[in-house]
Formats: structure tokens, C-alpha cells, sequence
């Protein structure tokens, strides 16, 4: 359910992987191209879609006897979206979200709002999570992602229905944890991408990634994850990957930033805003409300939404007060 980048990769990779898929997109325009010409006009009109994707604009005929739906579309649109196709799903069907986000207002998880909104046991509802950066799954180069569901047995479902000879999926339970990880990287990514577009060097980058990692662990740890899923293809993989990549639209995003540009102008550079700015408010609000200090993350919002400028943001986060690094991972310190 939805035919944006990810979307369009994804049903790639479940039909190399022999699972067939029916790909639902927004406009008539993208699923009657991605039939005729079997690609898609808007994503990737470069990469073959194999015989196995069929697409459709109506959410009834793509849902129709679907084992798993996938949902990939924004984070925010999520609850107005799956309000009107929940009665569609299948009863028992695995619900598995591809979504990096924290929704606005409620500061909810992805797979809390599919739970809510579905009426699903959170059992039936899984996350897809780790360094896969669109572009280069498309062109098949190798990667490895986590399905995280706290039903292990769907977990090794989903993962059976995605492997390919360049698309390697490991399953974990810790579904709190994954989707944190992929939270809280795209805001860790729009800091990285404003140091870069200041010009700052690899000891700066270096940091970020670090500090932005021990932010997420700490969040994650009060809110019941597995530590050690931090370490993992869903945190430290996704994290480097979004941070590192000028493929990744945060990262492009926080360098514009870094540039001087405003939000406006990002977003034309970008051609859309990037996930990081919407959800570092939800993050950090999230975060606020269960007593964790976020320093960066709380730096990028002030940026994107308050007009703080990047360079001061360093001078601020710089002139903190010094503290021993093992403390900040065991405490809510930073």
C-alpha cells in the first residue's frame, strides 16, 4: 500500500523473492505504468518490474486475499489512510509497516497506530527496519534489513517472503526498539547532513552518529527495548546508512540547512520535506513525556522549527556540560 520509492522497491523485492504482489498506488497514472511499461513513471522508471507486481489505484482490489499488507506510505498519513481500508484487510492477515516515524500529536509508534486503527492483536503486526536506502536496493546491490514482530512465527513468515539473492532479512522481537532506531535516524541524519553543508570534517560526523546513537538507546531502553537492538542492522545500520548517504533525503535535506537554506527552499531541492522535520517534534515531545533528554534531536527540531541557526546550534550543544560517556548510556543524563 503505497507505490512512493520504498513502496515500489519493496514490491520488487517480494516478487524476486517469488512472492506475488499487487502494488496499490495513489494515481491511476503510476498503476496504469507500472502495467504498461512495468516500472514506475514517477520512482525508478529505469527499474523492471517483474511479472509477479501487478498495480492497482482501488485499495479494495489490492487488498482482496492479501496475507501481508505492507504499508509505505508517510507516517502522517497513516491513521486517515488505514481509517478507510481497515475493513478491506483480511482478518488474519500479517499487517507490516515500512513506515520511519512517530505520529504528531499522539506520539505514537506506527505499529501502535496500524494496532489501534485495525483493531489488530499486536501479535499480527510487524516492522521492517535497517539500512536500505531505495536507490541502491533497486539496483540490486546487497543488503541486509530486521523484521521485528513480537510473534516470532510471522516474523520467519515475513522473513521467507523477502529473501533474494542481494536482500538478506533477519527477524528480531524487539519491535519497540526497531522502530525507534528508524525514528530517530532520520532527525540523527538531518544533524549530520547540517554539519556537512557547514563544512564540518569527519571528527564532527563522527560524533553525531555516536552521541545520536546513545539519544536513541536511552529513549529505547525507557521504553522497554532490547539495548542491544541499538547495535544492530535497525540502529547503528540504519543510522550510518541515512546519516552517510547523499541518497538519503535527510541527509540531503540537513545539508541545505547547513547551507543556509531555509525549509522551503530544502524542500524544493529535496522535492518534498523530509521525514526528519516533521518528526522531531513528535520524537522529542515523545521523549519529554517519559523524562529522556535528547540534545540533538531537541537542536534540530529548534532549527527546522523555531529558525535557530545551525552554527549556534554546535556552539550549543559544544558548550554543555561535560559528563562521563558510560554514565549518559545508564542514566537519562546527557
Amino acid at each position: 500500500m503505497g507505490a512512493g520509492s520504498w513502496g515500489t522497491v519493496f514490491a520488487k523485492i517480494l516478487a524476486d523473492a517469488g512472492t506475488p504482489v499487487t502494488l496499490w498506488a495513489r494515481r491511476a497514472s503510476v498503476a496504469a505504468g507500472i502495467r504498461d511499461r512495468r516500472s514506475n513513471p514517477e520512482y525508478f522508471p529505469d527499474i523492471r518490474l517483474g511479472e509477479a507486481v501487478s498495480a492497482t489505484d482501488d485499495p479494495a482490489e489490492a487488498l482482496k486475499g492479501a496475507g501481508i499488507v505492507v504499508l509505505s506510505i508517510p507516517s502522517q498519513t497513516l491513521r486517515e489512510n488505514l481509517a478507510a481500508w481497515s475493513d478491506l484487510i483480511e482478518p488474519d492477515a500479517t499487517l507490516l509497516s515500512l513506515m520511519k516515524g512517530i505520529e504528531l500529536g499522539t506520539t505514537s509508534r506506527m505499529t501502535e497506530v496500524i494496532a489501534e486503527v485495525t483493531g489488530a492483536d499486536p501479535g499480527r503486526v510487524a516492522v521492517l527496519s535497517g539500512p536500505n536506502l531505495a536507490r541502491e536496493i533497486a539496483e540490486e546491490q546487497p543488503t541486509a534489513s530486521v523484521v521485528a514482530c513480537t510473534d516470532h512465527d510471522r516474523a520467519v513468515a515475513v522473513q521467507r517472503a523477502v529473501i533474494t539473492s542481494y536482500f538478506r532479512p533477519y527477524t528480531n522481537t524487539d519491535v519497540v526498539g526497531c522502530e525507534l532506531g528508524g525514528a530517530t535516524k532520520n532527525v540523527i541524519a538531518l544533524a549530520y547532513g547540517m554539519a556537512a553543508g557547514m563544512g564540518l570534517g569527519d571528527n564532527t560526523k563522527a560524533t553525531i552518529i555516536t552521541r545520536g546513537l546513545a539519544e536513541t538507546t536511552r529513549l529505547g531502553i525507557r521504553l522497554g527495548a532490547d539495548p542491544a537492538t541499538f547495535a544492530g542492522l535497525a540502529g547503528l545500520g540504519d543510522l550510518v546508512a541515512t546519516c552517510s548517504s547523499p541518497l538519503s533525503r535527510n541527509h540531503t535535506f540537513g545539508e541545505q540547512l547547513g547551507l543556509g537554506a531555509t525549509l522551503e527552499e530544502a524542500a524544493r531541492v529535496t522535492k518534498q520535506t523530509a521525514e526528519g522535520v516533521k518528526s522531531c517534534r513528535s520524537i522529542t515531545d515523545l521523549a519529554r513525556k517519559v523524562g529522556v533528554e535528547m540534545p540533538i534531536c531537541d537542536a534540530v527540531e529548534r532549527v527546522c522549527h523555531e529558525g535557530l541557526d545551525p552554527r549556534a546550534a554546535v556552539a550549543e550543544l559544544m558548550g554543555r556540560e561535560t559528563k562521563p560517556e558510560t554514565d549518559t548510556l545508564r542514566s537519562n543524563n546527557v
